[in-house]
């Protein structure tokens, strides 16, 4: 058999994600051509599936050397370095591909991806309609238009974008998910009905069925149809919750095992105002965090980061370090140990305080870890967006999250979670009073400016009417609830209502001791 044979039963391989398989083979290539471009490049890919993204881009980058300039080699290391964390790297390769390979598709559409995720929406619109103009046909890019114009604050264009990618029927119900999470788009019957034949199709698989069930839920509450709306949310979600792990009571020992592990009064920090540049907002999911970093991102002093995963990292990253997994190993971290990790941080996130003097941090999950973000951190402030307890739970489980919160899914698992995220809050606020303080979603409907002033005072930040106007502002969002921060306050929210002896079962979870 000849080594291009070998390649080619390789990348078969690879395609089954048969990585040992592939890695046999090329093992083979490559003790007979150590240097072989195509086989380093295979290796890598086998690699990445694996997860071992540095070992993966190592490989890449010594295919790359033996084919200098190569776009199909670069597109593969932009997208390793992408999952690797190595955003600017990723970006760099993947405009060195597109200019190398003017009319590579592909490589625009995972610049324009790599671009939208990490906030540049603009220069993601450009490159996503180059890959479309390059191929018409590549659904994907449509649903990532859809989605970086959704962030630009352009909604109609976004909402074309999705109708396009309708077209293709291997991305339909995905992209049909995209577009009722515009929110603030309704679906009309014609939109229910094409849905339902989605559902009807035997050939729909789970994954399928799965988007086009969230979908449909929104269509029908569009429609007003409450209880055929919970019907088909629910079965989405139980569809949901079949696929994914969530242990409820070992994330109860969690929680009570981070509020010990903080329990106890540090030793004040000899640079008390380390960090000062942060404000974290935490919250749960669908509770206002969006709309409350959009309100302080539009005063003239704080970029606004979204969603930053830079927390949880360096405790993962420490935990690794340590053998033993958070919050386990707070008893032994002095305090040379959270300035090094308050430091880090602090590095990461350097570019989000370029333009301005301080920056929010909307990661949600993070308030499972303000104990250890104001070790890390004692000069920083923490925001705890609230909402109605009934709201926020009914909210997040008609939501199909892009990854993680696996409590969603299950009514009383979400009520259970509540319960664990209200009592670690309460814990943060007795013990760091000066630190942390409470944005209630529903005190801010009924008195916006006292609410907002009083915001901005704890933070130290003058009044600002722009504040108040917070809608008017053109900066990216990438959330859920990016259509609905591009509007003024509404007087109410509440959607729960129409629902009623329907969520029963969460209320109860909700009371639950």
């Amino acid at each position: 058999m000849s080594d291009a044979q070998r390649l080619n039963e390789a990348a078969s391989a690879l395609q089954r994600r048969q990585t040992a398989a592939a890695e046999r083979i090329l093992g083979v290539v490559l003790s007979r051509s150590p240097r072989n471009p195509d086989a380093l490049r295979l290796l890598g890919l086998s690699l990445r599936q694996r997860g071992e993204y540095a070992l993966a881009a190592l490989t890449l980058r010594d295919a790359l050397a033996q084919r200098p300039g190569d776009p199909v080699i670069l597109n593969d290391l932009g997208n390793v370095r992408r999952l690797s964390g190595d955003v600017e790297g990723a970006i760099a390769a993947l405009r060195e591909a597109t200019t190398r390979a003017p009319r590579f598709a592909l490589a625009w559409f995972n610049l324009g991806k790599t671009l939208k995720n990490n906030l540049y929406p603009e220069d993601a619109c450009v490159a996503l309609r180059k890959a479309l103009e390059c191929d018409p046909d590549l659904a994907p890019a449509w649903g990532a238009l859809g989605d970086a114009l959704k962030a630009c604050g352009d909604i109609e264009g976004a909402a074309n974008a999705y109708r396009r990618g309708l077209r293709y029927p291997s991305h339909a119900a995905q992209i049909w998910y995209h577009l009722a999470n515009l929110q603030t788009v309704p679906l009309d019957a014609r939109d229910a009905a094409e849905l339902r034949a989605l559902l009807a199709n035997p050939t729909t698989n789970d994954d399928a069925r799965i988007f086009a069930g969230y979908a449909l839920a929104k269509a029908l509450d569009d429609q007003q149809e409450y209880a055929e709306a919970f019907s088909v949310l629910n079965t989405a979600s139980q569809l949901k919750r079949s696929r994914i792990a969530w242990d409820a009571e070992q994330f109860r020992a969690y929680v009570t095992a981070t509020d010990a592990a903080f329990a106890d009064a540090h030793e004040p920090p000899a640079d008390a105002d380390r960090g000062k540049e942060v404000i974290f907002i935490v919250s749960l999911p669908r509770s206002g965090s969006t709309l409350t970093e959009q309100i302080l991102a539009s005063h003239s002093q704080v970029e606004g980061a979204n969603e930053l995963p830079v927390l949880p990292q360096i405790i993962a990253e420490e935990s690794a370090r340590r053998g033993r997994e958070f919050p386990h190993w707070v008893a032994h971290a002095g305090a040379d140990d959270w300035r090094r990790l308050g430091e880090e941080y602090l590095a990461r996130t350097e570019r989000w305080r370029r333009s301005k003097p301080r920056f929010t941090d909307k990661g949600v999950a993070n308030w499972q870890l303000v104990g250890a973000a104001l070790a890390m951190l004692p000069g920083a402030r923490v925001v705890n967006a609230r909402r109605d307890a009934v709201e926020t739970c009914f909210s997040c489980y008609r939501q199909l999250f892009a990854s993680e919160h696996h409590y969603s899914y299950d009514l009383a698992e979400m009520g259970a979670y509540w319960r664990d995220y209200d009592r670690l809050s309460t814990r943060w606020r007795e013990r760091f009073p000066h630190h942390v303080t409470e944005f209630v979603h529903d005190e801010l409907l009924r008195e916006p400016e006292k609410r907002i002033r009083d915001l901005l005072g704890f933070l130290g930040l003058p009044f600002e009417q722009a504040c108040i106007d917070f809608h008017l502002s053109t900066r990216a969002v990438r959330t859920a609830s990016g259509a609905q921060v591009r509007q003024p306050l509404r007087q109410s929210t509440a959607h729960a209502e129409h629902y009623g002896a329907l969520l029963d079962p969460l209320r109860a979870a909700l009371s639950a001791t």
